[in-house]
């Protein structure tokens, strides 16, 4: 694909190009791979990927973090074993801006290596923590990284068909303080977060969440905005 056509989502954000548009279009892609697959039990047998899984999300992210904070071991431990147990719908498993292009006809998904049937709420997370990072690496573009966060929240929600919106939003909200601190502590650190003051800005943030664990994601984004003395949502 002509990379002047189908630009690196990851490298307009970085740039500052934000819209929350483009937080919906992947939102609402990625609700209709979840609903299209909950339920089915043949793309649940073609996707037994669970120790792939494992091995690339949830030992890396959550278990090796769980090392390096011995008194949220637990909890960490947690999230991953319910992550782990969850089968409910086909994951991509790494719903990242750095694999996503924007095309003329809208946003183009690569890179599902780990794809895996499991828990849909690990895709809304994965994607909604890199909002939430990338305040820190361009903070002149944080308003609009937290509206792609509300927006992509809002619009992958309103495509939840498979089960109570409440249960899932519960579960995205909890997991995404642990992977929030998983790309500081864990095996894959984020590359643009490198100031120790900005990681301890992590910490201090992602820890209490993952003590007491919110249930809605407005919860998560209000911490962050506390954290970044950023105006609080009327939302």
């Amino acid at each position: 694909l002509d990379p002047e056509r189908y630009p690196v989502w990851k490298q307009l954000l970085l740039e500052g190009v934000v819209h929350a548009q483009t937080a919906v279009r992947v939102a609402a892609i990625v609700a209709r791979l979840h609903a299209a697959s909950a339920g089915n039990p043949d793309v649940a047998r073609r996707f037994q990927t669970d120790a792939i899984f494992h091995a690339i999300r949830l030992e890396p992210y959550l278990l090796a973090t769980a090392i390096r904070h011995p008194d949220l071991e637990r909890s960490l431990r947690g999230l991953s074993e319910r992550t782990a147990q969850t089968r409910l719908a086909l994951v991509h498993g790494d719903v990242s801006p750095k694999n996503i292009l924007l095309g003329p006809k809208g946003p183009v998904f690569l890179d599902a290596e780990c794809a895996w049937y499991g828990d849909p709420a690990f895709d809304a997370a994965f994607c909604l923590n890199h909002f939430l990072l990338k305040c820190i690496a361009r903070p002149q573009s944080s308003a609009g990284f937290l509206a792609c966060y509300a927006a992509f929240s809002d619009a992958y929600l309103d495509g939840v068909t498979w089960e109570p919106r409440a249960e899932i939003e519960s579960r995205i909200a909890s997991l995404l303080p642990g992977l929030l601190l998983a790309r500081i502590d864990g095996k894959s650190p984020v590359e643009y977060i490198t100031d120790e003051r900005d990681k301890r800005m992590v910490r201090e943030t992602a820890r209490p969440l993952i003590a007491r664990p919110p249930v809605k994601l407005a919860e998560v984004s209000a911490s962050w905005r506390k954290i970044l003395a950023l105006p609080q949502s009327s939302s």
